[in-house]
């Protein structure tokens, strides 16, 4: 089902809903328990509008060495007002859609505009190669950095990138100088790049962890950045980017600049309006599950009723 949807219209559908005066503080928190191995088991519920779902995902930090996806699970879509099912979706497939539409959002409004975008790109796994087609859809790119700890998959990626006729290479922390926009899509828990070389005006996408002792970005860039974030109250529960800062003494909770939907509403200013760096951290949220999920779904109705 997630070929019928691209993430430019998985962010539209995102955008949607929060015209559609969705409320992501009001959405419930994430419910997790540890599982054998260090693995954790998710449980992400929401409703809004005609629809309801929940994602049931699981992140398993020992399945790639066994040639498995690190994070597995299903969503179950239902009808809202008799919540009997309506789909069953996978849900690895569904986050891998949805977390690059997420960032394919904020950039809309955040990245710098008027020229071909310089990428900085951090992982290899699956959702590099989702965020690396999510901005290839949002604006022309100049060039692509890869940067990654497994130097193979860099390296393929890289290969991947030359074969959509863009300029590639892998490379190393430092090439965030010269970039406009930096993506960091990995599993670290530690920051990746030092934060005083990212340079006013550039945009730093960070979706790799929910946990709020993991970071991929480090104080030095928290502090000089205007941040967005999806919503206040996520953020503050599992930002790791922004909470380890705030236990330091560096930030306030009020640092926060807005939130995806205040840019949407135009209620915050975009990225051109600052001579600062710009940070988006996104933890992941329920309502973009279901509103991606429901999108999905409405887009294979029409596929099939056309047929």
């Amino acid at each position: 089902m997630a070929a019928a949807l691209g993430p430019a219209a998985a962010a539209d559908a995102l955008a949607a809903a929060l015209r559609g005066g969705l409320d992501p503080e009001g959405c419930p928190p994430r419910s997790a328990i540890g599982v054998p191995g260090d693995g954790e088991l998710l449980l992400m519920p929401a409703a809004s509008g005609a629809y309801a779902g929940v994602k049931i995902a699981g992140v398993a930090p020992g399945n790639p060495a066994r040639g498995l996806p690190r994070i597995t699970g299903s969503y179950l879509l239902l009808d809202g007002p008799t919540l009997c099912p309506l789909a069953l979706l996978d849900g690895a497939a569904l986050t891998s859609l949805r977390t690059p539409a997420v960032s394919a959002l904020a950039l809309r409004h955040l990245a710098p505009a008027g020229r071909p975008l310089r990428l900085v790109l951090f992982g290899s796994g699956p959702q590099a190669y989702g965020h690396l087609e999510a901005v290839r859809a949002e604006r022309e790119l100049a060039g692509v950095v890869v940067v990654a700890r497994n130097r193979e998959g860099a390296e393929r990626l890289v290969a991947h990138a030359r074969t959509l006729r863009l300029p590639a290479r892998t490379g190393t922390p430092q090439d965030v100088a010269d970039a406009d926009l930096v993506v960091c899509c990995t599993t670290a828990r530690e920051p990746l790049f030092d934060g005083r070389l990212v340079r006013p005006g550039a945009l730093v996408v960070a979706v790799g962890s929910h946990e709020p002792t993991a970071r991929e970005t480090d104080t030095a860039l928290v502090r000089r950045a205007a941040v967005y974030v999806e919503s206040r109250a996520a953020a503050l529960r599992e930002a790791g980017d922004l909470l380890v800062p705030e236990a330091e003494g560096a930030i306030g909770p009020g640092h926060i600049t807005g939130t995806l939907a205040d840019l949407v509403a135009g209620r915050a200013p975009g990225g051109g309006e600052r001579g600062c760096p710009q940070l988006f951290k996104s933890v992941g949220m329920a309502w973009e599950d279901l509103a991606v999920a429901v999108a999905l779904y409405e887009a294979a109705r029409s596929v099939s009723s056309a047929t």
